[in-house]
């Protein structure tokens, strides 16, 4: 059975930083392109960035958070990260992982509040 956990959200001030976190397991974690997507209060999911299998060579970012957010992964750990730095109030969203061409949220995903 498939399981994505993130963790790592919070409030924070504008142009503060976040590290969220997605555990996954269930699957062969290294052979998937893994995605964040974010869903802010009353809007449809928004796909935020890509990253290919294998090494995470390849590396995809919506123009709303090109050069703010840096997306990774740990094979090893299982693990796919998403710094976020320089945050906006319209970053607020529940940001979750998904796997894949997939960007429908099936996880519980973690909040993110950017807020003065």
């Amino acid at each position: 059975e498939v399981q994505l956990v993130e963790s790592g959200g919070g409030v924070v001030q504008p142009g503060d930083s976040l590290r969220l976190s997605c555990a996954a397991s269930g699957f062969t974690f290294w052979v998937v392109d893994m995605n964040w997507v974010r869903q802010a209060p009353g809007k449809g999911p928004e796909w935020v960035s890509t990253i290919s299998n294998g090494g995470g060579g390849l590396t995809h970012y919506a123009d709303s958070v090109k050069g703010r957010f840096t997306i990774s992964r740990d094979n090893a750990k299982n693990m796919l990260y998403l710094q976020m730095n320089s945050l906006k109030p319209e970053d607020t969203a529940v940001y979750y992982c998904t796997t894949g061409r997939s960007t429908s949220p099936r996880s519980q995903g973690t909040q993110v509040t950017v807020s003065s």
